[in-house]
């Protein structure tokens, strides 16, 4: 990329291109594109990036992104309070709630056991799991993590923790979904009917 002729618009690349898949040729366009906004869409945009980083919660009970403390899917009377899939993260409740065909509710544990990313059990929310399930009387947990080595290992990790629960039934989606797969990225199609064929996961 040739050199940018401005020290400020060369920042803003910089630090554009932190974000997720945005490399520096797209963090220019975008700089360029905010730099030749007008004021109040700019407004607008600084002002929806504040909001979400001071105004924005996780659920304290499932640990998703909400704007109140417990989030609209943990309050719902509609939802299975019973029930608690189990995922990586946030984007991959989206992924489920799009096939419309999961009525539980969530539990996101922030990542997966990866002792090579430094990631271990501690730095996840399995802990809180165990003791949602022990207090809230779950009947059934589904686990839904990415059909990976480290995915598998953070399932067989819970499955453990769980036995000391024999009454609580510990399940795993079918295995439409590819191995090697993260759900954010299945069809939808595929996706809900791993939910609704789940099988036993000790099997």
């Amino acid at each position: 990329m040739t050199e940018i002729p401005s020290k400020i618009l060369e920042n803003a690349v910089d630090e554009l291109a932190t974000l997720p898949g945005v490399g520096k040729r797209s963090a220019l366009r975008y700089a360029l594109h905010l730099l030749e906004s007008n004021d109040s869409d700019f407004a607008a945009f600084i002002g929806a990036l504040t909001s979400l980083k001071r105004d924005s919660h996780y659920c304290s009970r499932c640990h998703c992104v909400s704007d109140t403390p417990i989030c609209p899917i943990c309050s719902s009377p509609k939802r299975n309070q019973k029930i608690v899939c189990v995922v990586e993260n946030i984007q991959e409740v989206m992924a489920i709630e799009n096939t419309a065909q999961y009525l539980g509710v969530y539990h996101v544990l922030g990542g997966v056991i990866s002792p090579l990313d430094g990631i271990g059990i501690n730095d996840l929310t399995i802990s809180q799991l165990v003791q949602r399930v022990q207090d809230e009387g779950i009947e059934e947990v589904i686990l839904a993590l990415p059909t990976t080595m480290e995915g598998d290992t953070t399932n067989i990790y819970i499955d453990r923790q769980l036995r000391q629960f024999p009454d609580v039934k510990v399940t795993t989606i079918a295995r439409g979904i590819a191995i090697g797969d993260n759900l954010e990225y299945a069809d939808e199609i595929t996706l809900g009917r791993s939910i609704v064929n789940r099988i036993p996961f000790r099997n």
